[in-house]
């Protein structure tokens, strides 16, 4: 229903009442629904959750089709990156929020600052959540009650009304979707699914879950990774199935996450009841010797049988098992295909360094036995992005005869501990150029080659902030004073027209204000005069 046609139904709604409701406007009853679209979080998520099936199946026909999205750690960091991208694209398609669960960790938790493993509120998620689709449903009222100003204009001045209406009626929200951490689900089963129900009433249609142990949970770029047994992880998968299911959210999407490849360590040996199933499959992988003689295994030790072989599984002072070395990626390929099969619909590989090539590798053996599947990556900034390039193309070039010379050996540099080619002065080299090329087109590239369907940063408001903030302190508190402020932030807001710099408008002033004028009139006391200096911008 177009904002013509509202109007009119709000309008016939009003005349019901006879003079009881007379003071109400049926053009500002519109503006004030139109500005208020999702009522619940259940309605972004299932709004949301439609925009995801729709891009999947866009990128399975055409992998340049993928999506993109940058981690966020509070409402107004989600609101300004999509503000920009709108202002800057013209459109939010195949653009989504990122919610991390190190950023609610280490920014977002009454305990203050904390590592990524699990320790924060179970609540913080679902909180972020909801505040962050707050910020965005704003910017929404927002930008609409611009438009809204361009039609009264229009009108009083017969101007082009059509022009207004069309904007009004082809209005592109920015509530987009969310892939929200949900860590390894905070406890047994029954616990993800009470936080996966949460955070889909506050508006998540995608949730991204871990296989790690959730009690010795660990941020996927650290040591003392603990994975889980298959059985153990399908069945968080199905509590979060379940959720979206008893939430009305039927396309609810799950993103299946392994970190096998840099876990060397479980915690659990699963029970096997025939030889090759899911938990023999884990098994195999168990660090072991062999029993020669098992009359002098010592109290408490552990053994299994493995191929008609008694053996005894390698276990730590701690009680964990370990894995065989130079089984990751094995142990990868079976976690992505057994989620697949029991319900994930997306997978996230976490690496140890950005390379389409080792990623496209255990990518293809997966779609040797699922041909659609597809991965949401993280383009982490624990990667460190020129080093791992420059020295990429550093071993490029050695493989092919190229003149290196004029560059350090990358292994040489790291044994002595210098910057070697991370160094300032080769920025405008050959060697870096190259690799930077590399680093611009890795989305691109792995989304066609490795099967990429979603790229995401998960830090990277993180990152800014501290710098912009570090930028910002060095010149005010030093000699440039206001200067800073002046001419690195609001001179560069008003040139690049972002909408902080009328920061009243932006908090929701100027909505305040015509609230006002709907409620009481000419009576209304409103903050929007010629005093306010928000008029000098």
């Amino acid at each position: 229903m177009n904002y013509t046609q509202l109007v009119k139904e709000n309008a016939a709604k009003l005349k019901t009442q006879g003079s009881a409701w007379a003071a109400i406007n049926a053009d500002y009853v519109t503006r004030m629904q139109l500005q208020n679209r999702f009522r619940t979080g259940l309605d972004i998520a299932r709004y949301t959750a439609g925009i995801m099936r729709k891009d999947m199946a866009a990128y399975d026909a055409d992998s340049s089709q993928y999506t993109q999205s940058l981690g966020c750690w509070h409402g107004f960091t989600a609101q300004q990156m999509l503000m920009a991208v709108k202002r800057h694209r013209g459109t939010l398609d195949k653009s989504y929020v990122y919610l991390s669960g190190w950023m609610v960790a280490a920014l977002r938790s009454d305990f203050g600052p904390l590592p990524d493993q699990s320790m924060h509120e179970k609540t913080s998620v679902p909180n972020l959540i909801e505040e962050i689709y707050t910020f965005l449903k704003q910017a929404d009222a927002r930008e609409l009650r611009h438009i809204f100003i361009e039609l009264d204009e229009a009108r009083k001045s017969a101007g082009d009304e059509k022009a207004a209406l069309a904007k009004i009626d082809n209005f592109e929200t920015h509530v987009v979707p969310i892939i929200a951490d949900i860590d390894a689900g905070f406890g047994n089963e029954e616990a993800t699914y009470l936080l996966a129900k949460k955070m889909i009433e506050a508006g998540a249609c995608c949730i991204q879950i871990e296989n790690q142990v959730s009690d010795a949970k660990q941020c996927g770029h650290q040591d003392g990774k603990v994975t889980v047994p298959h059985e153990d992880f399908l069945s968080k998968i199905n509590a979060v199935r379940y959720a979206f299911l008893e939430m009305g959210v039927d396309d609810g999407v799950i993103v299946a996450r392994t970190d096998s490849l840099g876990a060397g360590l479980t915690q659990k040996i699963p029970v096997s009841n025939k030889k090759g199933d899911l938990a023999d499959q884990y098994n195999a992988f168990l660090k072991t010797e062999e029993v020669a003689d098992p009359s002098k295994l010592a109290q408490g030790e552990i053994t299994l049988t493995q191929d008609g072989k008694q053996v005894k599984p390698v276990r730590l002072a701690n009680g964990l098992f370990a894995f065989k070395d130079d089984t990751g990626e094995d142990r990868v390929v079976l976690d992505c295909i057994t989620s697949l099969q029991n319900g994930a619909d997306l997978l996230w590989i976490e690496t140890e360094r950005p390379h389409v090539g080792q990623i496209a590798a255990m990518v293809s053996r997966v779609r040797k036995v699922i041909p659609n599947a597809k991965l949401a990556y993280n383009n982490s900034p624990s990667f460190n992005w020129t080093r791992a390039f420059r020295d990429q193309v550093y071993g490029e070039w050695v493989a092919d005869g190229k003149d290196v010379s004029a560059y350090p050996d990358p292994a040489t540099s790291i044994a002595n501990g210098d910057d070697g080619l991370m160094a300032a002065e080769f920025d405008a080299s050959a060697l870096a150029q190259e690799a930077d090329g590399l680093i611009q087109a890795f989305q691109k590239d792995a989304a066609r080659e490795a099967g990429i369907f979603h790229h995401l940063i998960t830090l990277p408001t993180y990152h800014e902030t501290a710098l912009g903030t570090d930028i910002l302190s060095e010149g005010y508190f030093g000699d440039l004073g206001m200067l800073a402020y002046v001419r690195d932030i609001q001179r560069q807001e008003i040139r690049r027209r972002q909408a902080s710099v009328k920061h009243q408008d932006l908090a929701g002033s100027n909505i305040g204000d015509d609230h006002k004028e709907y409620f009481s009139g000419d009576n209304a006391l409103l903050a929007s005069g010629e005093d306010n200096t928000m008029n000098q911008f």
